[in-house]
């Protein structure tokens, strides 16, 4: 297709064939077309955590995957039916009667009310994944894994109290003489009645993992006939309700006084009856007395008391409700009593608990019965946990999950309101219907039967049972899968089509714990503290993305404000408390230990979470906050820039350097690790990336928390010079740069070297940088290592800002250095009054509150020595040296340059030889000239030897070296043992030409010594004795 294209391109030209997208042809890879991408969401399918089963293969077991048929529920059969389901269950048929009951209709519809409203702010759009791929999501890895993981726990055990509450409806109303453990005294009827929980829930428990563990396709096929059953029963109760109006059942309840009688064990509720005109005793007479006979001896109550009969439904047109009103809690074991009819009282005995009266069988308060009933609106998670199954999770969920949640509030006011109005309070308080001979409560006001309501809320039970065990391993399954908590990735395996076994078998024996428990009012609670600890932080996670203002949170649901979501998470953290402050603790240390574990142990993930986006927003208003002024000295910490060298493999060459980084940082100050690397960004990205990735690699091996930053630049030294002035954002900007010392600069053929570090040195001073510089920075010690006894010396010869007190007292925070002594040495001048200087750093040493030992050295004016003179003198020559070796090379150089130049020159003569006159080409290198310049060279070099051996030192450089040599024979005798030796750098010389000496300076200043840091301040105070 072009007018110049090679053999190649149209070899290749089809690729241009039918397209009029060449221009972005070399992009394609990394920025698909629009249509590819489009055509990719289009064909993306959400993977289900809920109840669907999945055919396909697990990756791990390497077996082919077969097509996953794209998700086609709408908003009622994937979230409305699940949602009614889980919400309408055991709490409804087992215990909604005796809490309105206890409570009062009043505080019954308080209680419905907080639990409602509680969840109702939870009615937010989710991904596929349900609540815990929200919550992980949003909060980040550490949150979802707890909270998820708690959302595991809550549903685990709500699976133990359906369970619970199929078996209390089988042995208390289906088959009563199936218990196995059957109780001869009165005081252990309780103890039978957990332990038949306990044999009857474990042998339903294993019955129902094995029908989840063939297959969940049946619990799927199953679900609508649980659900039929449920909205039947319903039904039943409200077509009661109606017919109590006209023709109120006929459900006797027996009084004595005021008291109820367990009706179980007589027929009658009279004390005598006459039989042939004979007054006999009844079967109840029996049981007070101790005779069949008229004179026997009966209980004193029962003789001082009427037996009356009162209407256990007496309508709803009856006026019962009025006294349903108000609340009547009462303590374990106390009989349950109708205040409005005649009783005499009589001396309590102990024989009255042996009686036959309904009982309360724990004591009762309202935060215990919003704890028991709280579990019955946990359903709400059930749409949000099939979200792969819908069509439009979107949409359907919030709508499904809304109209849910409004549908079974009315049942559950309703209820609330019609039981109160319809059934008499003692019948009420009677949880087992012992007073109605063992029927179930709600059952006997439903129509056509009790047993409607008895196998409806038996196969509902059952129902929520298989849901939680099937749902409840997928949980653990989907948190295993993202590989955040180690110890449960083998509970991401399963089956080869996708069934999780390992979870389903973790699930069953976390199960068996609550069925252990045996009461379903001790495991409702324990299961509302998980789940809302998850909807509290679902509350959280949608308020925390609103208020960051999050690009990609986009909620559909138009009708969303933050403070709903703040209301919820209120209400959650208010119930928690209020139905169990101790559940809730337990609960809150659990989660926040698998948080701690997640973060130090779990896998490093990055999803875009809210906390990050927190953390990110709360850094903005930190920095900009730091901008407004510079910090005090009492806030002054080492914010350090670390200029790390690197080999041609891009791997660092003094990783101590980072060691002695992490020691020194007690201050918790910024850290930013950097390297420069020489040439251009588009020819060294990929060494930049390598360089950047060994040195986070280090950092981390060190345990050196701060960032790190590869700079590309033309020439080493401009690069250190952006890092020194640019690193850093705003108010966290470095104050401080460390680097070792380049130990190799006199073997170095490239004097750039030093050059480099002596500019390094000026610049720091020019930007009011603190600079350290570590001698010997591989002979430091490691993390691992721990120092003995020994010292730190503090060599103060010059006082410039206190870095040199702060510094030793940063390190000693630190293990490696914790038991090492610090020392302060200063020098003293002749004029100097030595005594009164030790008690002046004494006293600034303890208003400072450091513990240091102080002594002063004196240094006398001696003359200089002849070493010193010589040392001196042997300097100067090396330098002169190196200069004329320098100037050699450089004419050298030029020589080859101008060669090549004439090769040049000559060859473009020959070829413009045909096109124009012949010139002569005027060359400005002869063979005479070269000869000349050779003779000239030799003469200088015979000169500059002679004037090598002929020089005299300059004074100023002598007396320089005298300060060196005789301060360095002072620190080696007083510290050569010390640990680490901390000395005041000199400043470069102002004068660049004297540069190389100010080398041999400073490696006089530090001969002998091991480890040293040399010390030069920012020109600011960094210590102060104010706190």
């Amino acid at each position: 297709p072009f007018i110049n294209n090679t053999d190649n391109d149209k070899a290749n030209s089809n690729s241009y064939d039918g397209t009029n997208m060449a221009l972005f042809e070399e992009e394609m890879d990394s920025h698909p077309m629009v249509s590819s991408l489009l055509n990719k969401l289009a064909n993306y399918t959400n993977l289900t955590q809920g109840a669907h089963e999945h055919e396909e293969a697990d990756e791990d077991e390497g077996a082919k995957k077969k097509t996953v048929k794209s998700p086609q529920m709408g908003t009622f059969m994937g979230v409305y039916l699940p949602c009614l389901q889980n919400i309408l269950g055991v709490i409804l048929f087992l215990r909604l009667t005796w809490i309105v009951g206890t409570a009062g209709i009043l505080e019954s519809l308080a209680i419905v009310g907080l639990c409602c409203s509680c969840v109702s702010t939870d009615t937010k759009a989710f991904n596929s994944g349900g609540s815990y791929y929200m919550i992980s999501r949003s909060l980040g890895p550490e949150f979802g894994g707890a909270v998820g993981l708690c959302f595991y726990l809550g549903t685990t055990f709500a699976g133990s109290m359906y369970i619970l509450g199929t078996i209390e409806i089988l042995l208390t109303y289906i088959v009563p003489k199936a218990a196995i453990f059957v109780a001869d005294k009165k005081e252990d009827e309780v103890a039978a009645l957990l332990n038949n929980m306990r044999v009857y829930g474990t042998c339903c428990l294993a019955l129902m993992a094995v029908v989840v563990f063939v297959g969940v396709k049946y619990v799927n096929k199953l679900a609508l006939v649980f659900l039929a059953c449920v909205i039947l029963s319903i039904l039943a109760i409200y077509a009661g309700v109606i017919k109590s109006v006209f023709e109120p059942p006929d459900f006797p309840v027996c009084m004595l006084g005021n008291r109820t009688l367990h009706n179980q064990k007589f027929d009658k509720c009279l004390k005598t009856e006459v039989i042939d005109n004979l007054t006999v005793s009844t079967q109840l007479w029996r049981l007070f007395c101790d005779g069949p006979n008229l004179n026997a001896t009966c209980n004193e109550y029962f003789t001082n008391n009427n037996v009356t009969e009162v209407q256990g439904i007496p309508g709803l047109t009856s006026g019962v409700i009025s006294d349903n009103l108000w609340s009547a809690y009462a303590s374990l074991g106390m009989t349950v009593e109708d205040h409005k009819l005649p009783s005499l009282p009589a001396p309590e005995s102990a024989q009255d608990f042996n009686m036959p009266y309904v009982v309360n069988d724990i004591t009762t308060f309202f935060t215990l019965l919003v704890g028991i009933y709280f579990p019955s609106v946990t359903g709400i998670m059930a749409g949000s946990n099939r979200s792969g199954d819908l069509r439009d999770a979107q949409k359907s969920i919030p709508i499904g999950t809304i109209l849910a949640i409004a549908t079974t509030s009315f049942i559950y006011v309703t209820c609330v309101v019609l039981f109160g109005a319809c059934i008499e309070g003692v019948l009420l308080r009677d949880k087992f219907g012992d007073s109605v001979k063992g029927n179930l409560v709600i059952g006997t006001l439903s129509w056509p039967s009790p047993w409607v309501i008895v196998i409806g809320s038996f196969f509902s039970c059952c129902g929520a049972g298989l849901q939680s065990l099937t749902g409840a391993p997928r949980l653990l399954q989907a948190i295993a899968r993202d590989g955040i908590v180690p110890f449960l990735q083998v509970f991401g395996h399963g089956k080869a089509n996708g069934e999780p076994t390992w979870a389903l078998l973790l699930t069953a024996g976390i199960c068996e714990i609550g069925i252990l428990i045996a009461s379903l009012d001790s495991v409702a609670p324990i299961l509302s503290m998980f789940f809302l600890m998850c909807y509290l932080f679902v509350n959280l996670a949608c308020a925390v993305q609103t208020l960051l203002r999050t690009p990609n949170w986009r909620p559909r649901f138009k009708y969303y404000h933050w403070t709903l979501s703040f209301l919820g998470m209120s209400l959650c953290l208010a119930i928690m408390f209020i139905s169990s402050w101790y559940y809730a603790i337990v609960a809150m240390a659990i989660a926040g230990c698998i948080y701690k574990y997640i973060e130090y142990r779990g896998a490093e993930k990055e999803w875009g979470d809210g906390i990050r986006g927190l953390s990110l927003n709360a850094a903005r208003y930190a920095l900009i906050r730091l901008e407004d002024a510079p910090p005090h000295t009492k806030n002054w910490r080492p914010q350090v820039l670390v200029l790390l060298n690197l080999d041609s493999d891009q791997s660092i060459k003094h990783p101590r350097l980072l060691s002695f980084t992490t020691q020194l940082k007690a201050g918790k100050g910024l850290t930013i690790v950097a390297n420069v690397l020489e040439g251009t960004y588009l020819t060294k990205d990929t060494e930049a990336r390598r360089a950047e990735q060994n040195i986070k690699v280090c950092m981390s091996t060190e345990r050196t928390k701060g960032f790190c930053h590869v700079v590309v630049s033309s020439n080493l030294r401009d690069g250190v010079s952006h890092l020194i002035q640019s690193a850093g954002l705003g108010g966290m900007k470095h104050n401080t740069v460390l680097m070792a010392w380049p130990g190799t600069w006199k073997q170095s053929n490239d004097p750039q070297s030093w050059k480099n570090f002596i500019e390094t040195i000026r610049e720091t001073t020019a930007t009011h940088h603190a600079l350290l510089v570590a001698k010997n920075v591989d002979s430091f010690p490691t993390n691992q290592e721990r120092l003995g006894e020994g010292t730190i010396d503090v060599w103060w010869v010059v006082h410039d800002g206190g870095m040199l007190m702060l510094l030793p007292f940063l390190l000693r925070q630190h293990k490696v250095w914790r038991k090492c002594k610090m020392r302060i040495f200063t020098v003293a001048q002749l004029d100097d009054n030595s005594i009164q200087m030790k008690k002046d750093l004494q006293m600034f040493l303890y208003h400072l509150r450091l513990d240091a030992e102080v002594e002063v050295v004196e240094m006398h004016d001696n003359d200089i020595s002849a070493f010193t003179y010589e040392k001196t003198l042997v300097m100067e020559q090396r330098s002169q040296m190196l200069k004329q070796m320098q100037l050699s090379r450089t004419e050298r150089e030029r020589e080859a340059q101008l060669i090549h130049d004439r090769n040049t020159a000559s060859h473009t003569a020959i070829n413009d030889k045909a096109d124009a006159a012949p010139e002569r080409v005027h060359m400005t290198w002869t063979k005479d000239k070269l000869f000349t310049e050779r003779r000239h060279r030799e003469c200088n070099a015979n000169v500059a030897v002679r004037d090598l051996f002929n020089m005299k030192p300059n004074q100023s450089n002598v007396r320089r070296m005298h300060t060196a040599v005789k301060l360095n024979e002072v620190v080696v005798n007083k510290s050569q043992g010390a640990h680490l030796v901390l000395l005041n750098m000199p400043g470069p010389p102002k004068n660049r030409g004297g540069d190389e000496n100010y080398m041999e300076f400073l490696e006089v200043l530090l001969e002998g010594l091991n480890r040293v840091l040399l010390v030069r301040g920012g020109g600011r105070e960094v210590i102060t004795i104010y706190s």
